[in-house]
């Protein structure tokens, strides 16, 4: 299974959630691959933000060598599952994606925890660092719901 993280610019809560699930999969021993991306162009080329860094290393997790992507209609065919990480971002996937694709496997992450609840992962791109922490603990969160939500892929 082929899953891709999207936020605005691919450097807070994408990355974050891309390195949480990939540790998360390789523990289990899941075959499933894990990238990330962003809606917008301005920060391609860059690092995750040293804040989500440091809350992924402080969790034994390294994200250091990624680099921001951004988002394109290709990604809707090449991923079996893409997660929109808020409304916003949702949005933009459809716009980026055209009138024309569909949609079937966008989906807000956080439905993964709460059903149908169509929510956002709070942004904490400028905020203080204890706003990242809080963004860590929501995605690890979710991450469990997205490995017992989808464990029958383990066996196709």
């Amino acid at each position: 299974m082929r899953i891709l993280m999207v936020c605005l610019g691919n450097i807070c809560r994408s990355p974050i959630a891309e390195g949480v699930l990939r540790h998360k999969i390789k523990e289990q021993g899941l075959k499933w691959t894990v990238e990330s991306a962003g809606t917008e162009y301005y920060h391609i080329g860059e690092p995750p933000h040293p804040f989500s860094q440091k809350v992924c290393i402080e969790h034994g997790i390294d994200i250091s060598h990624l680099r921001a992507n951004r988002f394109t209609v290709e990604d809707v065919a090449r991923y079996d599952i893409i997660y929109a990480m808020a409304h916003d971002v949702y949005k933009e996937i459809q716009r980026i994606a055209g009138k024309h694709t569909k949609m079937h496997n966008v989906r807000y992450f956080l439905n993964e925890l709460y059903e149908d609840c169509n929510g956002s992962v709070p942004d904490p791109y400028n905020g203080p660092e204890k706003e990242y922490t809080m963004v860590y603990k929501v995605i690890d969160k979710t991450c469990d719901a997205i490995i017992a939500n989808n464990k029958k892929e383990i066996y196709v």
